[in-house]
C-alpha cells in the first residue's frame, strides 16, 4: 500500500509559477509509471504529466512547453513545476501510482492503483 500527499496548489495570476510536490509513504520503485491528473466539477480526470521508465515523460498538449514533471526516488517525491499558468489550468490536481513501468506511461486512470487527495490550483486572469 502507497500512501500519497500532494501538497503546493495555491491561488496565482496568469502566467505565474506553482511547483506541486506528491510525497510517498514508502519507496516508489524506479521506473514505476507515476503521473499527475487534474480535474474539475463535472469533468472527468484527465492526465496531465507522466513519468516512466528511464525518466520518459509524456506531457498533455495543453501543457507541453509549460509544465515539467520529475520524481527524486531518494525522497519518495514527485514534483510537477508549472509554468506559464493560465486560467483554465485551474484545477484539483491528483499524483498518482502504478505498479509497472513504461517508457509511455499511460493518461488512462484506470492504469493506476494508486492516488492522492489532490491539491488545488486556482489561475485568476
Amino acid at each position: 500500500q502507497v500512501q500519497l500527499v500532494e501538497s503546493g496548489g495555491d491561488s496565482v495570476q496568469a502566467g505565474g509559477s506553482l511547483r506541486l510536490s506528491c510525497a510517498g509513504s514508502r519507496l516508489i520503485v524506479s521506473g514505476d509509471c507515476l503521473a499527475w491528473f487534474r480535474q474539475t466539477p463535472g469533468k472527468e480526470r484527465d492526465g496531465v504529466a507522466s513519468i516512466g521508465l528511464a525518466g520518459s515523460t509524456r506531457y498533455a498538449d495543453s501543457v507541453k512547453g509549460r509544465f515539467t514533471i520529475s520524481a527524486d526516488n531518494a525522497k519518495n517525491t514527485l514534483y510537477l513545476q508549472m509554468n506559464s499558468l493560465k486560467p483554465e489550468d485551474t484545477a484539483m490536481y491528483y499524483c498518482a501510482v502504478a505498479s509497472f513501468g513504461s517508457f509511455a506511461c499511460p493518461f488512462t486512470h484506470g492504469s493506476y492503483n494508486y492516488w492522492g487527495k489532490g491539491t488545488q490550483v486556482t489561475v485568476s486572469s
